[in-house]
This record gives C-alpha cells, structure tokens and sequence, in this order.
C-alpha cells in the first residue's frame, strides 16, 4: 500500500489546521552496498491539537521520521514544515531557534541536568532562550503534573515517572508549536507510564498542545488520537481512534508481512 491512498495522513486537510507536515522525505544513511534507505517518500501530515503516535517494526524509519519531523536530522530529499516554516530552508541558527522557541522534546533518557532544581531544569530551555516564563501557565503546567511540591527537589531526589513529568513539564512550559516524543515512556514501568501518557493526552484536550510521540507500546500508542504506521521507511498503513488491541493486531500484520516478503 502507498501512502497516496484515499488520503490516509490526512493530506488534504489545509495548512492552517497543520502542526507539521513532511513530503516526499527520503533519508539515506551510508553509501553503496552498505546504504540504507530509512525513510523512502514519506507524505503525512500531523494536524494542530490532535495526538498521533508513530509506529512500526523494528528499523522501519520511525524514529527517523520523528527526528527529521523536529528538526534533529536532516532529510536526504524532500521537505518538512512546521507550522508554514520550511526547515529545508533554515540556516543552522535559524534551526536552532526554531528548536528551542517553537518545538518541545520529551525523550526516553529523562534529559535532566542532575545539579538543576525541578524547576530550574523546566524553565531551563527559555532561560537559555532569555525569555521569561508566562507564570500563570508555567503553575497550571506545574500543578496539572503534580510537581507543586517536588520543585525544589533535584533529579537523584525523584523517581522515574516523576522524572519524566519534569521532562513533560520542560517541554510544555514554553507553549511550543508542537511536542515531539521519541518513546517517551521506555523506561518507566507500567503506573508511571500511564501518568505519562495521561499527560500528553490533556496537554492536548485541556491545553490544545499538539503531540506527536514515537512508540513501540501499542498501550502507548492508544492514548492517540491516531496511528500512522510504518514499514521500510514508507506509510503503510494508519488507524483512527485506536485502541490497544487493534493497534497490537495491526503490528502482527506488519511483522508478519514483513517475515513473508523476506522469504
């Protein structure tokens, strides 16, 4: 299946109603017999206050998807736009800027810096930026992820999933455009996770954030909105309004598939 058919990443939707957008992206890592072709034509567009979770077997591109989505890596060919922004256009200091004022990032790795308070390492990247906090939304952040009363605390003093609500809260404090999560709950057990997960989906319900989260979890990935699914670095497939059970099913189809055509 290609990714042109009956629109299934929602091409037709207009530019306005879209966070991000990536088009005909290829990315070639190497070089002769040992090149690989990560991402081949990729076309999805990501809408604004909508969560969608990227997904597929093992080496299927999505993780390079996301970084060439957020700006990390550079695509081979074809384009990506935040907003109306075109990053194939950007110099290096324009790309940065757009990083750091307009893209928030929550990773596996927490990403916290271990001599920084909780909220010293939330506030970090628009101090960096020299901007200042809107406070009244930096405290309804705050109290949303039940830091309140863990923001002198420093990282050795939190557990994992409270962690990982600080990097939740890093990336929501500067309202950015759009939040990228590369398996965002990797490292969490099961009770964090869900915290985590609940997080992201009112960042998006309560706060019209714009979420986009690479996943290999299909519990994980029920929480979005949608599903875009990859395989050999092309969109093959995508689900609405999915849950854990019919995205699980849909990765043993990709996995199976994938078996049958290396035979």
């Amino acid at each position: 299946m290609t990714s042109n058919v009956s629109d299934p990443v929602g091409l037709a939707k207009s530019a306005d109603a879209v966070a991000a957008r990536a088009t005909d992206l290829v990315k070639i890592y190497g070089s002769g017999d040992t090149q690989v072709r990560a991402l081949d034509g990729v076309s999805a567009d990501f809408a604004k206050g909508e969560f969608t979770a990227i997904m597929g077997p093992s080496g299927s591109g999505k993780s390079t998807l996301m970084h060439c989505l957020a700006g990390l890596d550079a695509a081979t060919a074809g384009t990506v736009h935040i907003g109306d922004t075109n990053l194939t256009e950007l110099s290096d200091k324009g790309m940065t800027q757009l990083r750091r004022d307009r893209i928030g990032f929550v990773f596996q790795a927490f990403n916290l810096v271990p001599t920084l308070t909780a909220l010293e390492n939330v506030t970090l990247p628009l101090d960096i930026a020299g901007r200042k906090a809107d406070e009244e939304w930096l405290s309804t952040v705050l109290k949303r992820l039940g830091l309140t009363d863990r923001l002198t605390h420093r990282p050795s003093e939190l557990s994992g999933g409270q962690q990982q609500r600080v990097a939740c809260a890093r990336a929501l404090a500067g309202k950015p455009d759009i939040i990228f999560g590369d398996e965002p709950t990797g490292n969490l057990d099961s009770r964090s996770s869900g915290e985590v997960l609940s997080i992201l989906r009112a960042a998006v319900d309560e706060f019209g954030q714009t979420v986009v989260i690479v996943t290999h979890d299909p519990r994980a990935a029920s929480y979005a909105d949608r599903v875009v699914f990859l395989a050999d670095g092309r969109i093959v497939d995508e689900l609405r309004s999915p849950t854990a059970d019919s995205v699980l099913d849909k990765m043993k189809s990709l996995e199976t598939s994938g078996v049958e055509a290396e035979h």
